[in-house]
């Protein structure tokens, strides 16, 4: 699920370098966070948070049933 997260966020992305994904694991679910640079924060979010409904919406349809739910959150890096 991670590599889709990678995949996706990367599209939009230009500083790829500086992008950076926390993983945090309970016993029903995985948070997946992504720590993007301040300039990217606009292009992975969308206007009106659309391309990160649309990535939460792709990771939750991808989830094999039965298994942990995955939540994806979207944070700027704190420099």
């Amino acid at each position: 699920m991670l590599e889709l997260i990678k995949y996706i966020v990367e599209q939009f992305a230009e500083q790829k370098d500086k992008i950076e994904y926390l993983t945090e694991e309970t016993d029903d679910a995985v948070t997946v966070t992504v720590v993007l640079a301040d300039s990217d924060m606009g292009k992975v979010i969308g206007k009106q948070g659309k391309i990160a409904k649309a990535l939460r919406t792709l990771v939750r349809a991808a989830t094999p049933a039965g298994s942990k739910k995955y939540n994806v959150e979207i944070k700027e890096r704190e420099e």
